[in-house]
């Protein structure tokens, strides 16, 4: 490759705001380092796995150009024919050219998606996965595309840290990269300054530094120059360490985890003559012929029969398969295994469970709300996952960690919280085996965020046939606990209203709500019940019976009754404190002056003429709750403001706040 001279131009240009010429944006393929270069094949064969992240404009695709153009990664002649191309047009050549011919996104004002790039030094090869945003980056880490040793996190030295270069240090946190080395780019822009460099290791140090991401180096560069790229040069006299190149090789290819157990992703299942062959990825561990294994979820097990290489007649049984390799295996027994899921050695196996605590990073614009359902990827495992609760939320950007209630995780934010799956899922948690504990959430056809479990939680096995589903398990199943919200209140003191919209609130945060209005039970249920102290008390009877059997079976239920005597409302209260069910009386109070102004049915109306005897409040007394759990003062407050104080309350019933989580976190 001939040399190419790099006239200092003004540096204000970005990498996004000029793209290679069209000619030859098709012309150029990276796929080796070229045999006439002055590099020749490294002497070590350590792959190492780098992701370039960082703002938008701070200069990955100039630096990715110049790194293959100063390695003699590019292949002969095409550095050239960009040159003469971008001279034809007028267009100043720019190394971020390289980069761009590569991806074919010239009429790309920023990177699309994932690509991987080669190159090599004399001591090594690498291969950079090219990450152009927090939402592509996390896609492809988590979904295993992208499966780094190391990171490049790259700051703009002109503009300094910005939401998205914090981002990107977040999320290299929450998958676990260590090995991290920061290049602060365009050091010609603040003329090659130590303070200003210094400055931002400084802040930079100290955010990643809470997340406990902790750089190897800070690297002042000029990448559009090729300063500090390969070697330390004299536009940067006080720096000490080591040029980026350098410090990129000194950093080691992620080994298989040592003793890791066995961890065989299934991918497929395929029939050929009378076998039955399972495909998949050994992610950890090694796996042959003749050893145990167990499959996950559901614990299904037998033995590797065969490890199918098809191979020719004479050729030896094929030894262990070592991490990171695809299999394909038969099995002794005839077992139902499918796309999904995880085989294990019996004595090593991964949690299996349906709700789990975890940490999600969301992306979408649409905020994720408790009660959504959303399709759950761990792996090759999908499956439908709902938002029991929100535990805390934190800002990316500034750590901060929200006090307020949360129902909800906005787009940016990064949210510790309770999933639970329809249907089992198995996962090992803790980062012991990564790529088998990160998932990603989707909406739609795309992915709205992703995150990293953190334990599993332990359901109360209602599976015997030989007992009875118990309150726990159904609570586990729902992702809440049964409650009875008793509101009582006079004749058009707003009880149906606040029933109605209490019953639409607790929907649409993902819990089952039950109404018991007293006209509806009295045209059903309590038909033929008059209105004599009797009458009234066998009619709160059955009201109560019903709730407690639907609290039990995991409903919150609302009921809106007038109730009028303390003693009835008392013998509910203590019905359900023997039945451990969540009790609230919620007094509806509205003076009768005003619910007489209101009369919604005319029934104040009608008992006023003598049509309807022994009506509440005009001919049959009302006895208002002396201790209610809670007051809503329906005439002097609004039915949003009495409604709010109620779902607080009922969210706080259905979902107990956690031993160590401020009460009210999780609603």
């Amino acid at each position: 490759m001939s040399s190419l001279s790099a006239k200092p131009t003004p540096s204000g240009a970005t990498d996004a705001s000029a793209r290679p010429p069209a000619a030859v944006a098709n012309d150029i393929r990276t796929s080796a380092p070229a045999a006439s270069g002055t590099h020749s094949a490294p002497v070590a064969a350590d792959h190492l796995y780098l992701v370039v992240v960082g703002h938008v404009d701070h200069g990955k695709s100039t630096l990715i150009g110049r790194l293959l153009f100063d390695t003699n990664s590019v292949a002969e002649g095409k550095t050239e024919r960009i040159q003469a191309a971008c001279k034809a047009e007028g267009m100043e050549f720019e190394y971020a050219f390289l980069m761009d011919a590569l991806l074919e996104e010239q009429a790309q004002n920023i990177t699309m998606d994932t690509t991987r790039v080669p190159f090599c030094t004399p001591r090594r090869a690498f291969t950079i996965i090219d990450a152009p945003g927090h939402k592509e980056f996390l896609k492809n880490m988590i979904t295993g595309a992208a499966s780094a040793d190391a990171a490049i996190l790259i700051v703009d030295a002109h503009e300094g840290l910005r939401e998205q270069t914090r981002r990107h240090g977040y999320l290299l946190s929450l998958l676990g990269l260590k090995q991290v080395v920061v290049a602060v780019n365009k050091m010609d822009l603040v003329n090659y300054d130590e303070k200003v460099f210094d400055r931002i290791r400084a802040e930079l140090t100290e955010f990643l530094g809470k997340l406990n991401v902790r750089p190897a180096h800070f690297v002042p560069i000029a990448a559009k120059f090729g300063h500090g790229l390969l070697r330390a040069d004299g536009q940067t006299p006080w720096y000490r360490g080591p040029a980026l190149l350098e410090a990129l090789e000194q950093f080691r290819s992620t080994p298989p985890i040592e003793g890791a157990p066995l961890r065989f992703t299934v991918q497929d299942i395929y029939r050929f003559d009378a076998r039955r062959i399972v495909a998949g990825l050994v992610e950890t561990g090694h796996i042959a012929v003749g050893d145990p294994i167990e499959f996950h979820p559901g614990g299904k097990r037998s033995k590797v029969k065969s490890i199918e290489t098809w191979p020719v007649p004479g050729t030896p049984a094929p030894g262990p398969v070592v991490a990171g390799r695809s299999v394909a295996i038969t099995l002794e027994d005839e077992l139902f295994v499918e796309r999904g899921q995880i085989g294990a050695a019996p004595n090593a196996t991964p949690s299996e469970a349906r709700e789990f605590t975890a940490r999600v990073f969301w992306l979408h614009a649409e905020p994720l709300r408790v009660g959504d359902t959303l399709p759950l990827r761990l792996g090759t495992q999908q499956a439908d996952a709902r938002l029991v609760a929100v535990s805390r939320v934190l800002d990316a950007v500034t750590l901060d960690t929200s006090s307020a209630p949360a129902n909800e995780v906005k787009r940016h934010e990064v949210a510790e919280l309770r999933l639970r799956v329809r249907r089992p899922i198995a996962f090992d948690a803790g980062g012991k085996i990564p790529a088998l504990g990160r998932f990603v959430l989707m909406r739609g056809r795309r992915i709205a965020g992703g995150g990293v479990i953190d334990a599993a939680l332990i359901e109360e096995d209602a599976q015997s046939e030989n007992l009875p589903v118990t309150t726990a398990a159904r609570a586990s199943l729902l992702g809440h606990r049964g409650a009875v919200i008793w509101l009582t209140g006079l004749s058009g003191a707003g009880k149906s209203t606040l029933s109605t919209a209490l019953e639409q609130r607790l929907f649409r945060a993902g819990v089952l709500p039950v109404v018991l209005d007293g006209d509806v039970l009295r045209a059903g249920l309590c038909q033929g019940l008059g209105f004599s102290p009797e009458d009234r008390k066998e009619n709160i009877r059955r009201a109560a019976e019903s709730a407690l059997l639907l609290a039990e079976a995991g409903a919150v239920v609302i009921t809106a009754l007038i109730s009028p005597f303390r003693e009835d409302r008392q013998l509910v209260a203590s019905r359900c404190k023997a039945r451990n069910i969540p009790f609230a009386e919620i007094f509806v109070n509205a003076p009768l002056s005003e619910c007489e102004r209101r009369d919604p049915k005319q029934l104040y109306q009608r008992a006023r003429a003598g049509q309807i005897p022994k009506f509440t409040g005009i001919d049959s007394p009302y006895e208002a709750p002396l201790a209610p759990t809670l007051e809503l003062r329906t005439d002097l407050e609004s039915v949003s403001q009495s409604l709010d104080k109620l779902t607080a309350l009922a969210l706080t019933m259905a979902r107990p706040p956690e031993p160590g989580v401020a009460a009210g976190a999780d609603i």
